[in-house]
Formats: C-alpha cells, sequence, structure tokens
C-alpha cells in the first residue's frame, strides 16, 4: 500500500520489426515506473516494474496516475531486465526477487508474463504478480507457471461495497482465487483496511472466511489505509473522494488481523 517513488522509464521506441503473429512474443509495453521496495510486494527486496492501466477505479487509490495506459512509456522487456539485472545480486541476497506491479498488469497479459518469464528464467528471481484479480482469464496457464507468488487484492467481501469501492463487480477476483487455489499457487491476499468503509467485522470476516477456505494463502497483509497519494489526484485535477476519511488506528489494524488469524491465516 505504499506510494512508490516514481523512477521514470527512459522513452524507447518501440520495435519496427514486430510483425503481428500469433508465435511472436512481444517485447514491449505501457510502462509507468520501476523502483526496489522491501516487505511490501512480496518477500525480501524486490525489483517491481509498475505497468500502465487499470479496469478498476478505486476510491482509495494511491497512484491514480497509474490509471490510463496511455500516462506510460512505450518500454521494451528488454530495457526492463536491464535495469532489474543491475540488482540481481543485491536482491537474491536479501532473498527477494521481482514483482509485476501497476496499475493493473493483466490489463497487459502477454507484456507481463515476458517480463515474468524472463525475471525467472533469465535471471533466476523469485516472481509475484500483484493484481486486482478481476482480469484474471487473461492470466494464461504458461503466465501462472512463471509465477512464484500472486499478490491478490480482496477489496470487500460486500458485493455491493465492493462495486462501490471500485466501479467492478467482485465475482472474478474470487473465481480467479479459485483458480489459483486448484493449481496450488502461493498467494499473499492484501486487504485495505478504510474507516467506516471495509472495516466492518462482519466484512473482514467475509474476506476471512473465503481467504482461509482457498487452502493456498500463505499470508495476509492488512494494508491501513493512508492518504500519501493525495497530491497525486490533486496534479491530475481529480478529486480525491476519501481526502476527509482517517487512516486506521493501531487498534483497528490489530482487531483486522486478530479476525483474519481466527481463521488461522497469517496475519501482518
Amino acid at each position: 500500500m505504499s506510494v512508490h517513488a516514481v523512477s521514470r522509464v527512459p522513452r524507447t521506441p518501440v520495435p519496427q520489426t514486430l510483425a503481428a503473429t500469433v508465435t511472436q512474443r512481444p517485447v514491449s509495453g505501457s510502462v509507468h515506473s520501476w523502483d526496489l521496495s522491501t516487505g511490501v510486494d512480496g518477500p525480501g527486496t524486490r525489483f517491481v516494474t509498475f505497468l500502465s492501466g487499470c479496469p478498476l477505479n478505486c476510491l482509495y487509490c494511491h497512484n491514480p496516475d497509474t490509471k490510463k495506459m496511455r500516462n506510460g512509456t512505450r518500454t521494451s522487456a528488454d530495457d526492463v531486465v536491464a535495469e532489474a539485472t543491475k540488482y540481481t545480486t543485491f536482491i537474491r541476497a536479501s532473498g527477494g526477487g521481482a514483482t509485476v506491479s501497476g496499475g493493473e498488469p493483466l490489463l497487459q497479459p502477454v507484456f507481463t508474463g515476458e517480463l515474468l518469464h524472463r525475471f525467472k528464467h533469465e535471471l533466476g528471481l523469485h516472481t509475484a504478480l500483484d493484481t486486482s484479480g478481476f482480469l484474471g482469464p487473461r492470466a494464461t496457464d504458461a503466465l501462472l507457471a512463471d509465477t512464484d507468488l500472486v499478490l491478490l487484492d480482496i477489496k470487500s467481501w460486500d458485493r455491493d461495497l465492493y462495486r462501490r469501492l471500485t466501479g467492478r463487480p467482485l465475482q472474478p477476483t474470487l473465481d480467479f482465487a479459485r483458480r489459483l487455489a486448484d493449481l496450488g499457487q502461493d498467494v499473499w491476499v492484501r486487504f485495505v483496511l478504510v474507516p467506516g468503509l471495509t472495516d466492518a467485522e462482519e466484512n473482514v470476516a467475509g474476506v476471512a472466511a473465503f481467504a482461509a477456505s482457498l487452502g493456498n494463502v500463505s499470508r495476509v497483509d492488512v494494508l491501513p489505509f493512508h492518504k500519501l497519494g493525495a497530491s497525486k489526484y490533486e496534479a491530475l485535477g481529480e478529486r480525491f473522494e476519501l481526502a476527509d476519511t482517517p487512516s486506521p488506528t493501531p487498534e483497528q489494524v490489530a482487531a483486522a488481523r486478530a479476525i483474519f488469524a481466527t481463521e488461522g491465516l497469517n496475519a501482518v
């Protein structure tokens, strides 16, 4: 839930030799930025690639500048991998890896798959996919085979609230979660605690019971809502609808984690 530092990618022209064939792997995508992070985007220190574009319109989005694909920079997979290569020794020493985030990376599923494949097989890094799951059908089996960990955002258990929060239905996320469970894919569930919205006990309990039923959730991140991205809305000329919403207290966060823990989940 941290606001990432913006490391703008260099302007890279789209190669003119790309042919539109079904067998060719694309080599470019719309990238917002990349950054190194610790503790939030998967285990250890991570090289995180933030892709542009997202089909959701979350009220508490802390990186609204990643919502539109056109706001990103067309960037080659070669350039992203070359940048990650600079940090591989440090990343491996920390037990970390590479994470593809957004925005929503499954809006660009083939480019995302290319990055995950190359991070895993060329650089030998642990890989993670950070997704809402709404576009889960776009994740091919090959993409998931190159993914060691899925960071799955389940934003609410209450269906009406989920639609209010995101503008989209919850069911695709649940379907994707069950598919990951069937595959035995390691999952960290991410749940943003927003006072007055997602913090109702029955809402938290619903997410907790569902996550526990899957059998493949190794961790739950209860992420306190914050307003560190409010200035981005101002820069975009947009209204931040939760500007008057407070961050949860430590006691509220602890109470939410306790609900997950009662289901036998490792909540942090």
